[in-house]
C-alpha cells in the first residue's frame, strides 16, 4: 500500500449555527491547516497515488480566502469540513482540519480501498 499526504494552509471565514449561545455564531476567520491523506494499492500510470497539485487545486483553490458558509452546503464545523474534503479526493481516506492551535478534527472513511 502507498500512502501520501498533502498539508495546506487556507485562510477562510465561517459562522456556526449552534443550539447554544456562542461567539462562534458570529462571522470570524481562521488560518486553517488541512491535511489530506491518500492511499492506493497500486500507483497510477504516472507513478503516483494522486498528484499533489490536483489536491491543492480542488481544496485550496476552492476554499482559500472564502466564506465557508457561502461555499459549502452545510454548517461549516471543522468536523463537517473534514468529511467534505475527504469526499472531494477519490483516493483520500483521512483528513485533519485544524482551525486553531489545539483545535483539530479528523475524519476517517470506514471503507478500505
Amino acid at each position: 500500500m502507498y500512502y501520501v499526504s498533502k498539508r495546506m494552509e487556507i485562510a477562510g471565514s465561517h459562522r456556526l449555527q449552534l443550539s447554544y449561545p456562542s461567539k462562534c455564531t458570529h462571522l470570524h476567520g481562521h488560518n486553517w491547516i488541512i491535511t489530506v491523506f491518500c492511499k492506493a494499492a497500486e500507483l497510477n500510470d504516472d507513478g503516483m497515488v494522486c498528484d499533489f497539485k490536483h489536491i491543492k487545486d480542488r481544496i485550496h483553490g476552492y476554499l482559500d480566502h472564502g466564506n465557508f458558509n457561502e461555499l459549502l452546503p452545510f454548517n461549516p464545523t471543522a468536523e463537517n469540513i473534514a468529511r467534505w474534503v475527504c469526499d472531494q479526493i477519490e483516493s483520500c481516506y483521512k483528513v485533519t482540519v485544524q482551525e486553531s492551535e489545539g483545535n483539530t478534527a479528523t475524519y476517517v472513511k470506514d471503507n478500505e480501498l
